[in-house]
């Protein structure tokens, strides 16, 4: 027997990949759509908050404002990532959309430390808003994004991109909720503080929401392990089909979301030599597929005492 059987990626991988560039499809419609609502909304963000000198809308405008570089970033994101792999770039580009991810959490907790500094400005100084006005507009952007986060709230799951765009929405909802509140506070009582005041919380929760998006995209680009998948549990897995002594070198990463590999080393011995190549590699294939669903599988298969030349030489 050969010093290595490697198996490519098989059947499944074209199976998988077809999936893939069908939710990419769908997501980028949804995208698009949630692009020109937002755009459309934050020119009359800009002009209502320049009308009733409220800087809550401005500031809000300025969310808004990340909120459409965030979702262009997106999109551009899943038309790279279809872009076909080459010699150069074996994977494709498909880590784009994960830097997209990570763009937009960076970008988020920045707005809100931003947030944070404009608010004690004001509570320091408090400035007179036309609180009718500034409620009005903020109800518009409620709505906008209200159904821009609608159409992509079932996207987020098979995408970190997605989810970011979809984070951005949500929370810029929130601040649409809160500076009514500060609106209304302002008109009924001429609470001038209650603007700033608002304003710090909508900033505590964007860094809270944009926090796990951070570590995720982070996770995915340290080559971490999935979170739904038990390493231990996997090499257990393959410790129990039969003639397979020890499994080494075990890795498993996120290419982009939704896009798992393995890669591992698997010693067996056993007396039939039949058995011994063709048939292990079958069943630790169907093991991994099955039980763990990962398709992406580079699985060598080495004899008992085999040992690589060069790892001799370095002593490892």
């Amino acid at each position: 027997m050969g010093a290595g059987h490697h198996h490519g990626h098989g059947h499944h991988h074209h199976h998988h990949g077809h999936s893939h560039a069908e939710i990419g499809r769908e997501n980028s419609r949804r995208l698009a759509f949630t692009l020109v609502l937002q755009v459309a909304y934050l020119v009359a963000e800009v002009v209502g908050g320049y009308l009733a000198n409220s800087l809550a809308l401005l500031a809000d405008a300025g969310h808004m404002l990340s909120d459409v570089g965030a979702l262009a970033l997106s999109l551009f994101a899943i038309w790279i990532a279809r872009r076909p792999a080459t010699d150069r770039r074996t994977y494709g580009w498909y880590r784009t959309e994960i830097l997209a991810a990570l763009a937009n959490a960076a970008t988020l907790i920045s707005i809100s430390v931003y947030i944070f500094y404009e608010a004690w400005v004001r509570l320091r100084a408090p400035q007179p808003v036309e609180g009718m006005l500034v409620m009005w507009i903020a109800i518009g952007g409620l709505l906008v994004n209200g159904i821009g986060a609608a159409a992509l709230h079932s996207g987020r799951e098979h995408s970190l991109n997605i989810r970011g765009a979809w984070l951005h929405l949500l929370t810029d909802a929130f601040g649409n909720v809160g500076v009514i509140a500060g609106g209304i506070l302002v008109w009924a009582f001429g609470w001038l503080w209650a603007d700033p005041a608002v304003s710090i919380l909508i900033g505590v929760l964007v860094i809270w929401s944009s926090w796990g998006l951070l570590r995720d995209s982070v996770g995915v680009l340290l080559e971490g392990t999935p979170a739904h998948i038990d390493v231990d549990a996997v090499r257990g897995a393959l410790m129990e089909v039969p003639d397979v002594e020890e499994v080494h070198d075990l890795h498993v990463w996120t290419i982009t979301s939704g896009l798992e590999a393995l890669s591992c080393h698997v010693v067996v011995g056993g007396r039939d030599e039949r058995r011994f190549s063709g048939e292990i590699l079958a069943d630790v294939h169907q093991v991994l597929q099955q039980r763990f669903g990962l398709h992406h599988l580079t699985v060598q298969i080495e004899p008992r005492g085999f040992q690589e030349p060069d790892c001799l030489a370095q002593g490892c």
